[in-house]
């Protein structure tokens, strides 16, 4: 038997009394802070409506290891424990429990609970959380032996999953690092060559450059696929839609080894079209379309996200405009270096592979990672429902736990 279990049969052999998080709490929200006085670096955060700091201030106002619940935005509801002094913002709840109540107990049972806050948004445009919402949630309270014995359970395996994710980000991360050095390597050229020349050109010698639309677009439930720089990695999974009669207004329409670039707030990126269906693109994306003959699709695509490719753009980028953009005429001014086409072939199937390699990977780790975070949420809600209740309730859903929970606590309260 478990130390938890000896606690609960003796401490709690009826179960656990259920009261509301404001009857047990101060909760409070914070004060604005202009994001004109932040900066990127500071000593302590600025914690807001997001999931992240806000940016950084030498001033702070509320103390350290204190649950927040994030007010506004599409982040309200968000849970998270700051464990350093900070500004807590005008969107942002601080939850400071009140006696018989462990901080890190009350922490572990509202991030649980962090989905039905995150239910509870209002408001047509920006979401909100308003705060009888949170006054009103529900919160099992054990004695205070159970709460210490759950928290140290708790933390030691929220410690474990930490590390865990930490090797395995950074084994993705040397990945990737290790894909991009092989491919500048390769495209170096070096002993692939095996005594052969290269020669270099214009891209506009070597290709013909569009941009896409200007308009905006007059958007459907259903039609053509509209894409633009944010679907530069998946051209083909856009949720945006226009009209067959507006699609039929593209003077150039992609065909079958052309290449996206973007070229407006993020320069260089490059997908390469691989079916024969309709794609609508806005003017954030370039359509390259190289001469076979000439140019391999494959191999440009990777010169132009190489090194010499990146600083061939660079040198073009207009870096002060906001976003950052690359002209389409100046496009067509980069010098892409290329060997013959055999040649290029080959370093575009031996890159293809490797990156094949390397999106394997790229599913796999955060797929790991992602894992062992619901391991943990899996553990944490189970141990607190059966601290709760004294029993473990099979568990199809988070949602279906909770409901089964709260039935039996609505007969408590």
């Amino acid at each position: 038997m478990s130390r938890l279990d000896e606690l609960i049969q003796k401490l709690c052999p009826n179960g656990v009394e259920y009261k509301e998080l404001g009857s047990i709490s101060n909760i409070s929200k914070g004060v604005q802070f202009n994001k004109t006085d932040m900066s990127d670096e500071g000593t302590h955060p600025v914690i807001n409506g997001g999931i992240n700091p806000s940016g950084y201030s030498e001033r702070y106002n509320c103390s350290e290891d204190t649950i927040t619940i994030s007010q506004g935005g599409a982040s309200a509801g968000y849970v998270n424990f700051i464990t350093t002094k900070f500004w807590v913002g005008a969107h942002c709840y601080t939850i400071k429990p009140q006696q018989k109540v462990l901080n890190r107990y009350l922490y572990h049972v509202i991030k649980s609970k962090e989905y039905k806050l995150k239910e509870c948004q209002h408001g047509a445009g920006i979401p909100a959380l308003a705060k009888n919402k949170v006054e009103s949630l529900k919160i099992p309270v054990p004695p205070l032996e159970v709460q210490r014995e759950i928290v140290r359970i708790l933390d030691s395996f929220t410690e474990l999953t930490a590390e865990l994710t930490a090797e395995l980000t950074a084994e993705l991360t040397a990945r990737k690092k290790q894909y991009e050095f092989y491919r500048n390597e390769l495209l170096s050229f070096g002993e692939i060559i095996k005594g052969g020349s290269t020669q270099s050109s214009k891209l506009c010698e070597i290709a013909l450059i569009y941009d896409g639309t200007h308009k905006t677009p007059n958007y459907k439930n259903s039609g053509i696929p509209f894409i633009s720089v944010e679907n530069i990695n998946d051209i083909y999974g856009s949720k945006k839609f226009i009209s067959k009669e507006d699609y039929d207004l593209y003077k150039i329409t992609p065909q079958i080894n052309d290449l996206f670039m973007t070229r407006i707030g993020s320069v260089g990126k490059c997908a390469i079209v691989t079916k024969n269906v309709d794609l609508a693109y806005y003017v954030s994306l370039a359509l390259i379309r190289p001469n076979n003959k000439i140019i391999d699709t494959g191999y440009l695509k990777y010169y132009i996200e190489s090194v010499s490719g990146t600083k061939e753009l660079s040198k073009r980028t207009l870096h002060n405009a906001v976003p950052i953009k690359i002209n389409k005429e100046d496009i067509g001014k980069i010098k892409i270096t290329y060997p013959s086409l055999d040649i290029q072939k080959k370093i575009a199937s031996t890159l293809d592979n490797f990156e094949k390699i390397c999106s394997d990977l790229n599913i796999g780790l955060p797929a790991e990672i992602e894992a062992r975070q619901k391991q943990y949420e899996y553990y944490r809600d189970a141990l607190l429902t059966y601290a709760a209740t004294g029993k473990i309730i099979p568990r199809q859903t988070d949602r279906q736990t909770d409901r089964q929970t709260d039935r039996q606590t609505d007969r408590q309260v």
